[in-house]
């Protein structure tokens, strides 16, 4: 019998770089400086230079890259926030954790990402009872970009900020231009999952606004610009040197393995043809996952299973239909009809970019049987 193809697999993106990563960890080891060192300074220049930003500021993980955004740029109470339902719970709870209100705008269901034509009536139409909507937070989701210039316009129309929710898109690109290089700011979850992702926990916010990166990079150690000297209020949120030298050796292997990602999924769409992902014509896409509508999603994925497939589902309760929200965020006026439908559809299928061609050919050919079963 042959052995379960996992839908993610991140211990093969260490074995695939173990040498370098155990020669990078020893590194910051033997240098006795463990957080806000050498390491996490070259991880952060190395990564602005990557995406084309001037800054980047590292931190603990990608929750607080959002919150840390946010409350640079004064979005706190009093404040209303835009953002969708179908994405990573961690978009809603970074709004909340700065004291501020999230209100849910529907999704294109095609590309799953924020609606801007919702976008603009929510903004020209607040919800009554809500704060200012002071900004706008499109999740490029599963490696595809938002409709950022869209969503762009209408966010500098109505004079609200517009942050970028990156964390499933590193190397992702709209017009020509990565995904990150859009807003005010842009945050980066690295997820040990994620296209970058650290061996734990990790974050980073990119920026070219000087003043706001120093503010962000106060903010995530007590608020400090001098040492022990809390400017104004701050978390503790610091990306360690392990994990930043980690970074740095995955860094440089981010876009080979976004191109492998892709080839992956060319090869996945020989068995859906017309149903597979949809790309926006204006951009590249780089699958962090692969993701197909099933309508019979239970069946499916037990026959995958039973042909030694694994699936995932991302994501399959919205956030607004959580226990944790159900009933007390605002939504826009489609009441998040299609995020509820392709919560519903989803399916997610194996997607790592060490994955053999044995192992890619089998889940092709276990889509292929299934469709016919």
């Amino acid at each position: 019998m042959s052995a379960m193809i996992p839908q993610a697999n991140p211990g093969a993106g260490y074995r695939a770089h173990q040498a370098e990563i155990d020669a990078a960890v020893m590194r910051a080891l033997r240098s006795g400086w463990y957080v806000l060192g050498a390491e996490g300074r070259a991880f952060e220049a190395e990564f602005a230079r990557w995406l084309g930003t001037t800054h980047a500021v590292g931190c603990a993980n990608g929750t607080d890259a959002l919150a840390l955004a946010l409350r640079a740029l004064d979005v706190g109470p009093g404040c209303a926030v835009a953002a969708v339902s179908h994405t990573a719970v961690a978009t809603v709870a970074a709004i909340e954790m700065v004291g501020a209100t999230p209100v849910l705008i529907d999704i294109d269901p095609v590309h799953y990402t924020m609606d801007p034509v919702e976008l603009a009536e929510v903004l020209a139409h607040s919800p009554p009872g809500l704060p200012p909507i002071r900004a706008v937070i499109p999740v490029h989701l599963y490696g595809q970009a938002a409709n950022i210039d869209a969503i762009g316009a209408v966010c500098a129309a109505h004079g609200v900020a517009l942050i970028e929710d990156c964390s499933q898109a590193h190397g992702a690109t709209f017009a020509g231009r990565k995904v990150g290089t859009f807003g005010r700011v842009a945050t980066f979850s690295l997820y040990p999952t994620k296209n970058l992702g650290a061996l734990g926990d990790g974050g980073i916010v990119a920026t070219d606004d000087a003043d706001l990166a120093a503010r962000i990079a106060g903010l995530r150690q007590y608020g400090w610009r001098t040492h022990y000297i809390s400017d104004e209020v701050g978390v503790n949120s610091r990306l360690d040197e392990l994990q930043a030298a980690i970074l740095r050796v995955k860094l440089a292997h981010l876009d080979a393995d976004n191109a492998r990602r892709n080839a992956i999924a060319a090869i996945y769409d020989t068995a859906f043809g017309a149903r597979a992902p949809a790309r926006r014509a204006d951009a590249m896409h780089v699958f962090h996952q692969y993701v197909v509508r099933v309508p019979d999603r239970a069946a499916e994925q037990a026959r995958l299973r039973a042909l030694d497939v694994g699936t995932g589902i991302h994501y399959p309760v919205p956030v607004h239909l959580q226990p944790a929200y159900l009933g007390r965020v605002a939504l826009g006026p489609a009441r998040c009809t299609a995020t509820e439908i392709a919560a519903s559809e989803v399916m997610s299928l194996p997607m790592w970019p060490q994955m053999s061609d044995a192992d890619v050919e089998r889940v092709r050919s276990a889509l292929l049987h299934s469709r016919t079963t």
